[in-house]
């Protein structure tokens, strides 16, 4: 998980150089079209591209939406404020997903995992509040807006898993986002320059990198073990965000965080007791 997490947050790093060149939407089909070759070459060597056939076309095209408004948000974000700043309030998406599945999949949340949300958001509200040297208000709110749509994405996911196999509801996901956004991107679509490309294929590399370390983590570990070191990714940003841009984040942000941090363990804590 902790490779997993640092492939993920270099992958952040490398769209957010990107997000100065080229538009959001720009950005967030190259981020799908480079992760796909490295989810279909190891199916068709292994002959297993039958399983990405989907089922659930609606609830795809649902998931891809989301997906398409998560990474136009998340990239706008990443390009008006740092690694750790967006981080912190991307980690409020594992209450914002125990809320969703309460309200909209009726599982159970106790008055323990609901005062842990609630002492979550208000860490949310912590690093969105105005100040000098504090989060940009729109980098803030979109950054918010991102988490929402990861949470809903998740939860469709979760739903998808019921009738569908992993590599088809990835693929969907990918897909769908590459064409749509790629569609929308075509009529500003500004040339890749010579220099990105090897960069666009690293993402490509980090994103399938942490996908299958992600994927190998929940599987050898319960979920209240591995889940908490995704916070790890704090850490990451506020490391290349001081390497690459000589940011360091302030003492509202990391206050926030630390709230937004200790409420998602608690609840991952709570949710594997018996």
């Amino acid at each position: 998980m902790f490779v997993a997490v640092a492939a993920f947050s270099l992958m952040d790093a490398l769209l957010k150089l990107f997000a100065a060149h080229y538009p959001p939407i720009q950005v967030t089909a190259i981020r799908a079209l480079a992760s796909l070759p490295f989810l279909l070459v190891p199916l068709w060597y292994r002959g297993r591209l039958a399983e990405l056939r989907p089922q659930r076309i609606g609830l795809h095209l649902l998931r891809g939406a989301l997906g398409i408004l998560m990474l136009v948000t998340f990239i706008m974000a990443l390009r008006d404020a740092s690694l750790s700043s967006v981080y912190s309030l991307y980690m409020s998406a594992p209450l914002l997903i125990a809320v969703l599945a309460a309200l909209l999949l009726k599982e159970k949340v106790d008055v323990g995992r609901w005062l842990a949300i609630v002492v979550g958001l208000i860490g949310v509200l912590i690093i969105l509040q105005p100040r000098p040297d504090g989060l940009p208000l729109l980098a803030g709110l979109t950054a918010a807006l991102s988490a929402l749509c990861y949470a809903f994405a998740a939860i469709t996911a979760r739903i998808l898993t019921r009738s569908e196999k992993s590599p088809a509801i990835v693929f969907t996901f990918l897909l769908i986002i590459a064409l749509v956004a790629g569609a929308i991107a075509m009529p500003n679509w500004i040339p890749i320059r010579d220099t990105d490309w090897w960069l666009i294929v690293a993402a490509g590399g980090f994103g399938a990198a942490g996908q299958h370390y992600i994927t190998e983590a929940f599987r050898h570990a319960p979920a209240a073990v591995v889940a908490p070191v995704e916070y790890t990714a704090l850490l990451w940003g506020i490391a290349i965000d001081w390497a690459a841009w000589s940011l360091w984040p302030n003492s509202t942000v990391l206050g926030g965080a630390s709230l937004v941090i200790a409420a998602g363990i608690y609840v991952a804590w709570r949710e594997q007791r018996p």
